[in-house]
């Protein structure tokens, strides 16, 4: 009786691991048959464009625009000035010893009015006063040299001022969003990056561009004011020549 109870026992229970067994073979299977990824999907993430990101920046990035526009439009303005200014023709002082030499005065003239640079128009003052003593006609030339220097530096100290601005505004910005994350903060009382993403987005922005409006506009006023020195020191040469060929005859 007792045999046949253990039999009973051992038969279910072998039954039992079979049907285990039966099971995870059939597991394995469907598994096996599945796709395998061959690589792990990353989240997704949202992308922000440009405009979006610098209007994060808040209402402080509306005169970092302006600062912007500005800068931009005085670099270009001064910048095509400037170059202008700078062109003199290599043959025009020759041109100029000829005339003076044959007596042509008139035509001297007529060349400087046609030509146009500011070393042009300050040698037009020194032969209207050919004639006179030698140390009133460089003062003639020299103030209108100075008048010529000062329309072709208008509008740099804008530059100056800007790359001085921008920086400020920028820092501006940061403890603008330094105070919202504190009183986001405060609101929520909870301190989590989502809580403090908003008031960094600002503070990283505003100083970020500030900066860089800051260093176009301090990189272009030194641009420019290299390329005036240039052009002063054509105006120089140009007024030594015109005075040295003015004192050739008493040599």
């Amino acid at each position: 009786m007792l045999n046949s109870v253990l039999l009973q026992i051992v038969s279910g229970a072998t039954n039992v691991a079979n049907q285990v067994v039966d099971t995870a073979k059939a597991a394995v299977t469907q598994l096996s048959q599945l796709p395998i990824p061959t690589t792990a999907e990353a989240p997704k993430q949202a992308s922000l464009s440009l405009l979006e990101l610098v209007m994060k920046g808040g209402i402080i990035m509306i005169p970092m625009g302006i600062l912007s526009i500005i800068t931009l439009y005085f670099f270009f303005e001064r910048l095509m000035t400037i170059s202008k200014a700078s062109k003199l023709d290599k043959n025009f002082m020759n041109s100029i010893k000829d005339f003076i030499h044959n007596g042509n005065i008139d035509a001297a003239k007529s060349l400087c009015r046609n030509t146009i640079s500011p070393a042009a128009r300050m040698i037009e003052k020194g032969v209207s006063r050919i004639g006179k003593p030698i140390k009133e006609i460089e003062e003639a030339m020299e103030s209108v040299g100075k008048l010529e220097i000062n329309r072709l530096e208008k509008n740099l100290s804008v530059l100056s001022l800007v790359g001085r601005i921008a920086p400020i505004l920028g820092f501006v910005g940061t403890i603008a969003g330094v105070i919202k994350i504190f009183y986001d903060i405060s609101l929520t009382d909870n301190i989590s990056i989502g809580v403090i993403s908003g008031g960094l987005y600002q503070k990283m922005i505003t100083s970020a561009s500030g900066l860089v409006i800051g260093l176009i506009a301090f990189i272009g006023y030194y641009i420019l004011n290299a390329m005036l020195d240039k052009t002063i020191n054509k105006m120089e040469t140009a007024s030594v020549e015109f005075i040295d060929l003015l004192q050739e005859p008493t040599k």
